[in-house]
């Protein structure tokens, strides 16, 4: 359970007995995604272990805890994903990071400090699951401490995070922040999370006794079996009693009534499906399947869950099982017997995050699914290389996410080599592959409907494997060569990138000291439908190119030029004023 690439002792401070403990993280159990290399500790999930490095300090720290993405920007992207229908709209969480403390403890707050452009974390959770016990529990328990949806906070500074949090029933020293940063202007940066709690169970005060109409609508929920620990039941059978009338629904098409009830969430389909028999039938109609997003009920499903389901869910064509199924709660059985009935139709399969998930896994996938065109592995960390192997018999394959797996570069090249129809490939953060340049060439001699390609912190591409994407996939909209050391204008690549792409909709050159002007100039005259730039940290770029990319591409939305030392707040202002449709963000080295 734990794999953890940092690990240090929990700073606590404690009083007489039952007394308040309180506590910094141990451990950084498990996370979605981080801006920072695998191999470092800068912008990493790894930092909110420990004490804080820079708290009550305000401003971009490399020793914070940075998630890949913010904004909007993502979404409007080529590379952006159709969100899935029907999901819930208390569910707005896209990413999180989870927390093991030395001692479990009931809590009485949990303490985050937040040093740039705070507001992004919109859950805390509490699990009754002790990572460092010998022996798995029996039972599983996610509590919610604190939800809010997510507000906008227009101060940039640091802030020590204090939200009110319910009292639970049993002890924890598991914590898990989920959070949500499209409203952010920049990156949020978190330093630490402070644990406070005793490890007597406290006593009920009138404070907290009030009620809470959230608490009130989740205790309805549970108790009269709306809530996700009993979809298990409503999908079973279920003895209903004949009505004495329905008010002629049943007069109404049957087309229409399914049109109806696909505005209704899974947990209302649920108790829906107890009213009476026609609309039983109606709620388990196949047709109401087709798409199913399971990421908003991470928490409770299991392998029951998909049991019960596996009836309804013969036409899925979209499955989303991101976060899904962690800590035993889906096994590999489990999740096998259900894609051996319900995987012949599957088109998308989301599992970012699922760490049930082995090599047999993928195996029963490429065997049960042979019309899936998009498959997301983001953050399966802990799936064995060899596993990969499995993906290159899915030929269909149309979108392949493997942004932090462990694939090596034998098991890539054959995936690319019979995935011939790929469209967006996402290989960021991908530490095992030992040649890009080889990774590159195969790309654009295979995949020539390659339309966006996401290579961020690929260690070791050089401009050869640069020219060989540019000849051989065109029709790139999207490229992401954030962190890749190197590269270098001065042979040539980027212009060449420039003449060679005209569609490019997303360039990131993040943290390329040599973009220079002519680069600049080349994607001003070239790439016209450029609507997001990244070129932070350049030395080389002056504010006279910056007009001329800007009057040139109308579309431009997103221009990242912090720490570009030639452009100075002066510059931006100017460029804020001609240009007032564009986002330039301009950040200073503290």
């Amino acid at each position: 359970m734990m794999n953890s690439h940092r690990t240090i002792e929990a700073n606590s401070r404690t009083s007489p007995l039952n007394a308040e403990l309180v506590q910094y993280a141990k451990e950084v159990v498990d996370f979605s995604s981080h801006y920072g290399s695998e191999n470092s500790m800068s912008y990493t999930m790894w930092n909110l272990a420990g004490v804080p490095n820079v708290f009550p300090s305000s401003g971009d720290f490399t020793q914070t805890a940075v998630f890949r993405t913010y904004g909007t920007w993502w979404d409007q992207c080529p590379s952006a994903p159709v969100p899935f229908k029907r999901t819930p709209p208390n569910f707005q969480s896209q990413d999180y990071v989870e927390l093991a403390f030395e001692q479990q403890v009931y809590p009485t707050a949990v303490h985050v400090l937040e040093t740039y452009h705070p507001g992004a974390v919109i859950r805390i959770l509490a699990c009754s699951a002790n990572p460092y016990s010998p022996s798995p529990p029996a039972e599983v328990r996610w509590e919610i401490l604190w939800s809010e949806k997510p507000t906008k906070v227009n101060a940039s500074q640091a802030r020590q995070f204090k939200p009110c949090i319910k009292q639970i029933n049993f002890p924890t020293n598991l914590i898990r922040l989920e959070v949500n940063s499209s409203l952010l202007d920049y990156y949020t940066e978190l330093d630490a999370v402070v644990l406070h709690g005793t490890k007597d169970k406290p006593v009920l005060s009138l404070k907290t006794s009030l009620i809470d109409m959230n608490d009130l609508e989740d205790d309805y929920e549970e108790k009269n079996g709306c809530g996700m620990d009993n979809l298990n039941k409503k999908f079973s059978s279920i003895a209903l009693r004949e009505g004495t009338s329905n008010g002629y629904f049943d007069k109404l098409p049957y087309e229409l009534i399914q049109l109806i009830l696909n505005h209704l969430t899974l947990p209302d389909l649920c108790r829906l499906a107890q009213t009476c028999k026609l609309l039983n039938q109606h709620c388990c109609d196949p047709l109401q399947y087709i798409h199913l997003n399971l990421q908003p009920y991470w928490a409770k499903l299991n392998d029951t869950s998909l049991e019960f389901l596996q009836p309804r869910c013969t036409l899925v064509q979209w499955l989303n099982l991101s976060w899904t199924g962690n800590r035993g709660f889906i096994s590999v059985s489990g999740f096998s017997r259900f894609l051996k009935v319900c995987g012949s139709e599957l088109v998308r399969l989301e599992l970012s995050c699922s760490h049930f998930l082995n090599e047999t896994c993928l195996e029963i996938i490429s065997e049960m699914c042979p019309n899936l065109q998009d498959l997301n592995l983001s953050s399966c960390d802990k799936l064995p290389p060899q596993a990969f192997n499995h993906i290159a018999k899915l030929c269909g394959l149309k979108r392949l996410v493997l942004y932090r797996t462990k694939v090596e570069q034998t098991a890539l090249l054959s995936v690319l080599n019979f995935c011939s129809e790929l469209q967006h490939l996402s290989l960021g953060s991908c530490v095992m592959i030992e040649d890009y340049d080889v990774i590159a060439s195969m790309i654009g001699a295979k995949c020539k409907q390659l339309r966006t390609l996401d290579l961020w912190r690929c260690k070791n591409i050089t401009e050869n494997g640069i020219a060989e994407l540019a000849s051989g996939c065109p029709l790139l909209e999207e490229l992401d060569l954030g962190w890749c050391p190197t590269l270098q204008s001065s042979t040539g690549c980027f212009a060449k990138l420039a003449r060679q792409l005209p569609n490019l909709q997303k360039l990131f050159l993040t943290a390329n000291r040599s973009v220079c002007d002519t680069d600049i100039e080349e994607l001003a005259c070239n790439c016209t439908r450029l609507r997001q730039l990244d070129i932070l940290g350049t030395r080389m770029v002056s504010p006279a190119s910056l007009r001329k990319l800007l009057e040139s591409c109308k579309d431009l939305s997103l221009l990242d030029v912090s720490f570009c030392s030639q452009i100075d707040n002066r510059a931006v202002l100017e460029l804020n004023v001609s240009f007032p449709k564009v986002f330039i963000k301009k950040s200073f080295t503290q």
